[in-house]
């Protein structure tokens, strides 16, 4: 029987809580086997009928109409007095949670399971009994930093950045519980990194494109939003120097649009796939990727050195906005509100190389390195406060592990 039980605590807005989530608990066995238990609750969606409605909402907002979630997101912030001391919708769902799974350590990757959460977990279990602890993915601070990340009595409060700590600190939390930790990624994604002979089997063998191309990769979040077919064709007339990478999340309708696009113009280098499980490896052989603000996307592009340019078509959600305003203000990101603006900055870089040097410049000294153990040890130490444990991390492999360009066949 696991000796430390750790309660996640995440709801699926978007994929990156839930990707942290399970980033989380894949760490937790990477380091410890079967001496830690991680379980993952999609709090808001299975615990009130209100709350599910609330998070398809979202979902369909952020997919259709983005410029809509300002109003959405300043009627959450008013969960913020709802859920100031306890929780209010969902409350039966969580204690029997609480109840049947004694947790040792409450972690919550969500904003909106911060407040009340803890302070139930204490009541509920002894305050003695358990720990409670949040990571915010965001990366700076200002409208769209939900109130909702910060609740006081947490006995950690982990920041992606030191801008998003601060903030935090000047909003309600005590800065000695605060810290600034990494982007909290899947074990295989900081082991699998592509070397030059990888890189280049990568692009030519499984993705079949050419390895002396600008690659230009067109992203989109799991739930398929994208503005593909509107950019696309401004890259044609460099279609000498310039091949797409693009995925669809799971949009099937657009995969199969852009399979159909694809074949209409042979001239061009395209590869296509829906749901990747391997974005981490697209980044690293692309030389820039086309993105919305979604923090989980951008702090891979930041980790695998890949400049990002921001896709404000249909306007931007405020949780975004902060993630633009780190990388514009920290990088001069370029950012498009339209196909000609694509169009602007694909032709300015191809017609001045230098250009996008000075770019990725930049954009890479925002970047830095740490332990990825640090944070998920800190968290299970944090767990052993409270069973009265004493369990210390096996080793994590000190080098990358290789990937092979001719292995498991990718999409074409």
């Amino acid at each position: 029987m696991p000796r430390v039980r750790i309660l996640v605590l995440t709801s699926s807005t978007g994929a990156g809580h839930d990707a942290r989530a399970q980033a989380f608990a894949e760490w937790c066995f990477e380091l410890y086997r079967h001496e830690v238990d991680v379980r993952i609750e999609q709090m808001l969606e299975k615990s009130s009928g209100f709350f599910s409605a609330g998070v398809n909402f979202y979902n369909w907002i952020q997919k259709k109409s983005p410029w809509l979630h300002k109003a959405f997101y300043l009627f959450v912030e008013l969960l913020s007095f709802l859920n100031k001391s306890s929780v209010s919708f969902g409350r039966a769902y969580y204690e029997r949670v609480l109840l049947e799974y004694k947790p040792h350590l409450v972690f919550s990757v969500h904003d909106c399971l911060n407040r009340g959460y803890f302070q139930l977990a204490r009541k509920v279990l002894g305050a003695e009994n358990v720990r409670c602890a949040t990571y915010c993915g965001e990366f700076s601070g200002g409208f769209g930093y939900s109130v909702n990340w910060v609740e006081p009595s947490a006995d950690l409060y982990i920041s992606r950045t030191g801008t998003a700590r601060d903030y935090a600190v000047k909003i309600g939390m005590a800065r000695d519980r605060t810290r600034v930790r990494g982007h909290l990624m899947q074990p295989r994604q900081h082991t699998e990194i592509l070397k030059a002979e990888a890189r280049t089997a990568f692009i030519e063998e499984r993705l079949e494109l050419r390895s002396d191309l600008f690659t230009v990769f067109l992203a989109t979040g799991g739930n398929g939003a994208n503005n593909h077919l509107d950019l696309l064709p401004k890259l044609l007339p460099h279609a000498g120097r310039v091949q797409a990478i693009v995925i669809c999340g799971r949009n099937r309708e657009a995969y199969n649009q852009l399979v159909h696009w694809r074949a209409e113009h042979p001239e061009f280098n395209c590869f296509v796939d829906g749901f990747s499980e391997e974005v981490h490896l697209l980044m690293q052989v692309s030389d820039a990727i086309v993105t919305r603000g979604g923090t989980t996307t951008c702090a891979k592009a930041l980790h695998f050195r890949c400049p990002i340019i921001f896709n404000a078509i249909g306007g931007i959600m405020p949780q975004e906005e902060l993630t633009v305003k780190f990388f514009r203000n920290g990088a001069g990101a370029e950012l498009i509100a339209n196909a000609a603006d694509f169009e602007r900055v694909i032709g300015a870089w191809m017609e001045n190389r230098r250009t996008y040097d000075r770019l990725r410049a930049n954009f890479l000294k925002l970047r830095y390195e740490e332990d990825p153990t640090l944070v998920v040890r800190e968290l299970v130490d944090l767990a052993q406060e409270a069973s009265g444990t004493d369990l210390q991390p096996g080793p994590f492999p000190p080098k990358p592990r290789k990937v092979d360009g001719t292995a498991t066949p990718f999409g074409k």
